[in-house]
């Protein structure tokens, strides 16, 4: 498949990574001629330097025989009009842009994207995403993510096993002898910088990052279970109040309930402009590694601190700071991978990571099959696909345990006759149904070929 991918910078040069990885043939479009050499240097595309909006650009970067254009270019109005161009003259049949500003978002502007205004299939809003990532974990203290699926009615969560873990050396097989009310599966292990899925014999050792599924009414649970009873944050300090900020804040005073935030913004034009925007937030002009503000902002009994400025360092050493004067658990942004391996000797309890977020719903446009949901783990060591059972399936019609999958994928949850299913070995999927898979990224391909009809792409 022909793809382009519009702008060079950090999730760019990611989203070509992955698409470059999979054999894709891939152009990338910056108008920056050091962006576009260095990404041809270190992976294996085609780069043409000029704007991804104009037509001669992307008539040059292979338009025409396009599949699949991807525009993120730092600029909303580019990435539109690029989206614009591709449809007009070259046809090209998946369109997706990155759109960070809110007033395009609105719901009373909902018709500006459709086919016959502007004609973008997907569109990306990293703040918006960033925003429920947060949620998700404020609502499941303990875990570092939460992946909803079904329509919300299960969750893939990742959480750390720590020494004091009640079931660590505990073969998985006897888990369900110890907890049978327990509708949860344990699907992935994240080891020594390698992901497994596991065998019914395996072991969970302290150390590990495990990936369940659950019902999403039976996370709390479950994470009892893992050793994490964190209770739900009611004292929150956001620090930064940009346009993810704001919209962390936003989502909380929509959520309502007995949440008390308060926003710290080093700007203070900015943080006269969040304080107008908000009605329960307390905003806070200030830096938020200066201890005093910290203090004012009443960090010593804050439960969390949501780190989401735009300079990643200020963030974990934010995230650092507040921990030592008292808060109980920091979420940290963070855009940089190679910061992940300090999380721990940090003490940073989550990171959020906005480019994964950005990537897998790219990949969901990239995958073929009836693929309806998937979400990226790991930094693409694995996937987490929800896709529908065809009856030419392999998976349909016999019990699972009558299944030969491959090592390194794992059923995870299914939804047929109205009910969500955490399969055993006797569960039957029926055609028709939704189902929630786990899998390696070295099988991903064989996934998409259990959910694939011949001569149809989706």
């Amino acid at each position: 498949m022909r793809a382009i991918v519009c702008g060079a910078g950090m999730v760019g040069s990611n989203i070509a990574r992955q698409l470059a990885a999979e054999e894709n043939d891939v152009v990338v479009i910056d108008s920056s001629p050091d962006l576009v050499r260095k990404i041809t240097d270190t992976l294996d595309v085609q780069g043409v330097v000029g704007f991804a909006s104009h037509p001669d650009v992307l008539d040059r970067a292979g338009a025409r025989d396009a599949e699949l254009v991807v525009a993120v270019t730092h600029s909303d109005e580019v990435n539109m009009i690029a989206c614009q161009v591709c449809h007009s003259l070259f046809n090209v049949p998946v369109k997706i842009a990155r759109v960070r500003s809110q007033s395009y978002l609105k719901p009373m502007w909902r018709d500006l994207f459709s086919r016959d205004n502007l004609p973008i299939d997907e569109i990306i809003s990293p703040e918006m995403e960033v925003a429920k990532s947060v949620l998700r974990r404020l609502k499941a203290p303990g875990a570092f993510e939460t992946l909803p699926f079904l329509d919300g009615k299960v969750q893939v969560v990742g959480v750390r096993l720590d020494d004091d873990c009640p079931v660590v050396n505990t073969p998985l097989r006897q888990l369900t002898e110890l907890f049978p009310d327990l509708d949860a599966r344990v699907i992935g292990i994240w080891r020594e910088d390698a992901m497994r899925v596991p065998k019914a014999d395996d072991q969970l050792f302290p150390g590990d990052e495990i990936y369940f599924c659950s019902r999403s009414a039976m996370v709390p649970r479950t994470l009892a279970v893992f050793g994490h009873e964190e209770q739900v944050a009611r004292r929150i300090i956001i620090m930064g109040g940009g346009n993810v900020g704001l919209a962390v804040a936003e989502a909380i005073e929509q959520e309502g309930g007995h949440i008390r935030a308060r926003l710290i913004e080093d700007n203070k034009s900015r943080a006269e402009f969040v304080a107008d925007h908000l009605s329960r937030t307390v905003v806070l002009h200030g830096d938020a590694l200066d201890r005093e503000v910290l203090e004012e902002a009443g960090v010593a009994d804050a439960e969390t601190v949501v780190a989401l400025t735009n300079d990643d360092e200020v963030n974990i050493l934010a995230s650092v700071l507040a921990k030592r004067q008292g808060a109980r658990r920091a979420v940290t942004l963070i855009n940089n991978e190679n910061y992940r391996s300090l999380m721990r000797t940090l003490n940073i309890d989550t990171f959020i990571n906005p480019r994964a977020t950005t990537v897998s719903k790219i990949l969901q446009h990239v995958r073929r099959g009836r693929i309806k949901a998937l979400r990226s783990v790991q930094d693409g060591a694995a996937e987490v696909i929800e896709a529908e059972a065809l009856e030419t399936s392999s998976l349909t019609g016999k019990p699972l345990e009558e299944v030969s999958l491959p090592p390194g994928i794992i059923v995870a949850g299914v939804f047929q006759d109205g009910q969500v299913v955490i399969p055993r070995g006797d569960t039957v999927i029926k055609p028709g149904a939704r189902v929630v898979l786990f899998a390696t990224a070295d099988m991903v391909r064989k996934v998409e070929n259990m959910f694939r009809v011949s001569f149809e792409y989706f």
